[in-house]
C-alpha cells in the first residue's frame, strides 16, 4: 500500500485518476491512500472506479504545517489551527497522520511546536517520504516515532506518474481506520527515494495550473 498519493485534484500534479487505474496494479499496489491537497474529491473519484482499495484521505494546510487525515467521510477545510484540524479528523473517525515533519526543504512541513501540541491525538507519523531531499530527515521522523511509541507510514508522495509505488508498506487486510492502525504497526516497509528531479515538474504543474494550462 502507497500510503501518501495524490491525483490531478491536487493542483501541483499530473497524475489522472486513469493513471492510477492503470498504474496501481501494475506496480503490485492493492491499496492506496489517495491525499490531495485540501481536497477529497479525488479519492472519492477512485474509490468509485478501483478495483483495489482506496483510502479517503486528505494533506490538509493548516496555519502551522500540513497534516494528513485518513479515513475522512468529509472534506476539511484548511486555514485552521493544527489542533483544530486534528479534532475535526477524530471527530469523524479519522486517523492523524503527520506527513514528513522534518522535511527541512519544505515549507509545508509542520512546525515542531505544534507537533508537540497535538502528538496526543496523532496516530501515525510519516516516517519514510520518498520526496525528502536529505535521508537525515526521514530518520529524524522515524526516531521521533520511535520516541513517542506511534507507528510509522511510508509514501512516495507522488506528484508524477513514475513515483507511484516507488515506497510502500506491505500490510495486513484492513476494513477500516482501526483494523487498518492495528496492523500498520506490524507492517514491513520497501522505500526508494525519489530523484531530486520531481520537485521540478511538482513547480512545472503548479504553474500551468495558475495560468489555466492543461497539465
Amino acid at each position: 500500500m502507497d500510503c501518501h498519493v495524490h491525483t490531478s485534484y491536487s493542483r501541483d500534479c499530473g497524475i489522472k485518476i486513469a493513471d492510477l487505474l492503470r498504474l496501481c496494479p501494475a506496480r503490485g499496489l492493492d491499496a492506496v491512500a489517495i491525499t490531495d491537497h485540501n481536497t477529497i474529491r479525488g479519492a472519492l473519484e477512485l474509490r468509485e472506479q478501483a478495483p483495489f482499495k482506496v483510502v479517503i484521505g486528505e494533506e490538509i494546510n493548516t496555519l502551522q504545517g500540513e497534516i494528513i487525515g485518513y479515513f475522512l467521510q468529509q472534506e476539511i477545510p484548511p486555514g485552521l489551527s493544527a489542533l483544530a484540524t486534528v479534532q475535526a479528523i477524530r471527530e469523524q473517525g479519522g486517523l492523524v497522520c503527520v506527513p514528513h515533519p522534518f522535511d527541512r526543504w519544505r515549507k509545508s512541513a509542520i512546525c515542531y511546536e505544534a507537533l508537540t501540541q497535538i502528538i496526543g491525538y496523532v496516530d501515525i507519523i510519516e516516517a519514510y517520504n520518498a520526496r525528502n531531499v536529505f535521508n537525515q530527515d526521514n530518520k529524524k521522523a522515524a526516531g521521533f516515532a520511535s520516541q513517542q511509541h506511534k507507528p510509522i507510514s511510508v509514501g512516495s508522495d507522488c506528484h508524477t506518474t513514475w513515483e507511484i509505488g516507488c515506497s510502500f508498506v506491505a500490510i495486513g487486510d484492513f476494513s477500516d481506520a482501526a483494523t487498518f492502525l492495528g496492523n500498520l504497526a506490524y507492517s514491513r516497509i520497501k522505500f526508494t527515494k525519489s530523484s531530486i528531479m520531481v520537485h521540478c515538474y511538482t513547480k512545472l504543474f503548479k504553474a500551468k495550473c495558475a495560468i489555466g494550462l492543461p497539465k
